[in-house]
């Protein structure tokens, strides 16, 4: 590098760090005590910070608002002084796509850290079904677990999401269905009813911030869903198991999908770590477990690998004593991928046994797979680039 780019190197360095030195911190996922903490930070009153931040919880939480000036129920004054201060915009729309079945696909970009660089992408899917919807929110950028069978998993981790990012998606999906008390909508007629934490990525390796995220969105003075209606889906991350049940306190699925670990050694590498008993074991502990909180075991059908009548008897005899629902999954292709979907003749043999068996066990009707937004098909364009190479690239353009 020639003393001219070093130098050139150097300014843009200082004029990034200049630039991030003015960057809002976010109000959005912060718990109740980390937003009073917050506030107090910016120089309110002690005896003024719960109520301050009831008023902006309710903003932000109960009305969707994006800009202070909305908040009414604040002075003038000091929305001025929280709009100079702090961050509460959502997160960048990249693309916005709906299925001939209704389900919708946001593509949503993240801040980067970096001036005029973009930041990485996530996916997340809005399922409407009859009497129900459901959003499936993502916990990272990418994923480490690398199941052969998921298009998230062809994807390296770019970074964990922030509690605000995973928040986020949850505001971004109410402005897009107009679920805000100030819309046209009915406020007790929800659309969104049910979240499911089956995005990209694995909730148990970014457990603080999804255990944030649950706890604003389960906050019954904000969105107000219940801890019923949620649901977290592990690969098995097992020394975990138990603190998600104490401390966040959702339900529980487990992307099981295979009975024998020389098959889920393939389909989900990280058995190899924590194999199928030691899984059991803590699914067994799990804090709560009862019938009517039972665990939903997820059964994604691959032809000829876990399909047969003989995994559909193990599968009963491995989950005997746990109360359990067994979500079978119809496998939807990607480009790629090694496997094929199970034929549907077998795919209900399958769920006739188990069903005959005592449990519950319905086939999963694939949703949005003319967007790619089924079940183990979300990836984004983000690929992790050392920063060398990213400079590299902007020098050119410039």
């Amino acid at each position: 590098m020639t003393a001219l780019d070093m130098s050139h190197e150097k300014r843009k360095s200082a004029a990034e760090a200049a630039a991030l030195a003015h960057v809002k911190p976010g109000l959005i996922g912060l718990t109740r005590p980390q937003l009073m903490e917050a506030l107090k930070k910016a120089g309110l009153p002690d005896k003024q910070l719960r109520m301050r931040a009831g008023q902006i919880w309710n903003g932000l939480y109960k009305s969707g608002f994006t800009d202070f000036s909305a908040m009414t129920t604040l002075s003038k004054e000091l929305r001025e002084q929280l709009g100079a201060t702090f961050d509460i915009s959502r997160l960048e729309v990249v693309t916005e796509q709906k299925s001939v079945d209704g389900t919708r696909k946001w593509l949503l970009r993240l801040p980067s850290g970096v001036p005029g660089v973009p930041g990485p992408e996530i996916e997340t899917v809005y399922i409407p079904e009859e009497g129900r919807g459901t959003l499936c929110v993502s916990s990272q950028v990418g994923c480490t677990l690398t199941c052969t069978f998921c298009h998230t998993g062809t994807q390296k981790l770019v970074r964990n999401l922030t509690a605000g990012e995973i928040v986020g998606q949850v505001l971004i999906a109410r402005d897009a269905l107009g679920e805000w008390p100030d819309s046209n909508r009915n406020s007790d007629d929800r659309l969104i009813t049910n979240i499911v934490m089956m995005g990209m990525g694995e909730p148990l390796y970014n457990f603080d911030n999804v255990r944030d995220a649950l706890d604003v969105i389960s906050d019954g003075e904000g969105i107000s869903l219940s801890k019923r209606r949620i649901t977290l889906s592990t690969s098995g991350v097992v020394p975990m198991i138990e603190k998600a049940g104490a401390e966040i306190g959702c339900m529980l699925a487990i992307s099981l999908h295979a009975v024998n670990d020389e098959t889920r050694n393939k389909l989900v590498p990280l058995n190899k770590k924590y194999p199928i008993k030691e899984l059991l074991d803590a699914c067994r502990n799990y804090p709560g477990l009862s019938n009517a909180r039972r665990i939903t075991f997820e059964y994604v059908m691959l032809k000829g690998v876990n399909d047969s009548i003989e995994d559909a008897k193990e599968l009963v005899r491995l989950l005997k004593g746990i109360p359990a629902k067994i979500n079978l999954i119809p496998f939807n292709p990607w480009p790629g991928s090694p496997y094929e979907c199970s034929d549907w003749a077998q795919i209900e043999k399958f769920a006739d046994f188990v069903n005959r068996a005592g449990y519950a066990s319905p086939v999963r009707t694939p949703r949005g797979r003319d967007i790619m937004a089924a079940c183990g098909q979300l990836k984004s364009e983000t690929v992790k680039k050392r920063a060398s190479e990213r400079f590299k690239e902007e020098r050119a353009e410039a």
